[in-house]
């Protein structure tokens, strides 16, 4: 059980505090609920932007990593489709720099010109190389506009295209900043050996004159995006290694109840050498090099998404009909208890080594408690180990469907 307290300021940010008097560090993270979901119309890419502006500075800390540094914290963050996660380890004697140099950046920013210029450049440059430079980098900008005809999620978290980032301007910036980067749109996680009796005063201290959102600058309301009744799919001809096959079939959102079914589905489908696309495609019917399938998990819409590279030899069009069999072969057959309890046995021993580290119980704390549940971070585990049999089977058939099917198809040049 990982104990925990959590109260709001008066200025709405949320704060949770879990205590380890064991630890000797204490792992400060800020969770804001803006992603690139929250991109502005034709500034795709924003968020991340956004994130590598908050390492520019702020009024009182012109340098955050050497600030941090000379506390002996290291640093970090990372940007995705629902959220923003800045992350900070260091001396749990020290954790009031981390305190004082999170909250410099939420009431004070330093967003100038150069600072802008700098940045744009630097995510401009980390777009091409990712996306235009390297083999497949492309796929999420072919597959979310595929799946996703209105809901922000139709492009990806580093941007539709690198000139939304070239024509940012200050004031774009600045009325992100203001509108998305405010302590009632946070949470604040703090875990580990701080001192228990002055971390909420020094929390008020740091963030509690930070003013909350204005009405000038409103947050707006997402469209919802309609229902997928139908197969999508999209032929993409590149300058890639091989030809690739994505299958991404719709699910609904992080926290639907049939959430932990379906990410046991992705476990018994394709995660590791055990799972049944890698036996029926890779070790016994050598059609494919590599086959996987993995869990989206965005808050509004996720997705059940199988990668699959055939082998060089094999047959394309003979490849692609035996993935669909695999997958058809666990709708209609279903899975068993034993193959279920081999999975529960690997959560069980996952949610262990995860919950001993304490950025992992910070970072889950500030996610959970964004979801409003942070009762979650000792209760997910349950919810898990509920599932049954019919559960996954059921879910399998629900979600597993072709009307819920989006396929991007890469082949290669030469071909």
């Amino acid at each position: 059980m990982i104990t925990y307290d959590t109260y709001q300021l008066s200025n709405g940010l949320t704060v949770v505090l879990h205590h380890d008097p064991n630890r000797t560090v204490a792992a400060v993270n800020v969770l804001y609920k803006v992603g690139s979901r929250n991109d502005p119309p034709g500034r795709t890419g924003f968020a991340h932007l956004f994130e590598h502006l908050m390492f520019g500075g702020s009024e009182n800390a012109p340098n955050f990593d050497d600030a941090l540094q000379l506390a002996g914290g290291e640093n970090n963050a990372v940007t995705g489709a629902d959220h923003t996660l800045y992350y900070d380890i260091l001396p749990a004697d020290n954790v009031e720099t981390a305190l004082w140099l999170e909250a410099d950046r939420m009431r004070a920013l330093k967003l100038d010109q150069q600072a802008l210029d700098t940045q744009k450049k630097v995510v401009v440059e980390e777009f091409k190389e990712t996306c235009l430079e390297e083999p497949y980098g492309d796929l999420y900008h072919h597959l979310n506009e595929l799946v996703y005809k209105i809901h922000p999620y139709r492009w990806p978290v580093i941007g539709e295209r690198f000139e939304h980032i070239e024509d940012a301007n200050l004031e774009d910036v600045r009325d992100f900043y203001y509108r998305y980067y405010r302590p009632d749109n946070a949470i604040l996680s703090i875990a580990g050996g701080f001192d228990n009796g002055a971390i909420r005063d020094q929390v008020e201290k740091w963030f509690g004159n930070i003013p909350p959102s204005s009405p000038d600058h409103p947050r707006p309301a997402l469209p919802d995006e309609p229902e997928q009744t139908d197969t999508r799919r999209k032929e993409v001809v590149s300058d890639v290694p091989s030809p690739v096959i994505y299958l991404n079939y719709r699910t609904p959102g992080r926290i639907h109840p049939d959430f932990p079914a379906i990410d046991i589905l992705c476990f018994l489908l394709g995660s590791g050498r055990s799972s049944l696309l890698y036996r029926r495609l890779v070790r016994d019917g050598d059609i494919f090099a590599e086959v996987s399938a993995s869990h989206n998990d965005g808050l509004d819409s996720g997705a059940i998404l199988i990668d699959a590279r055939p082998d060089e030899d094999a047959d394309y069009e003979q490849a692609r009909e035996a993935l669909f069999a695999v997958v058809n072969e666990l709708v209609t057959e279903g899975v068993n208890p034993t193959q279920l309890a081999k999975v529960m046995n690997r959560l069980e021993q996952h949610n262990h080594y995860k919950s001993i580290n304490v950025s992992s119980r910070a970072s889950e704390l500030a996610f959970f408690a964004s979801l409003g549940k942070p009762e979650l971070i000792n209760t997910e585990l349950d919810h898990y180990l509920a599932v049954t049999v019919e559960d996954v089977n059921r879910v399998a058939r629900t979600y597993l469907r072709p009307e819920l099917l989006s396929e991007i198809n890469y082949l290669c040049e030469e071909e």
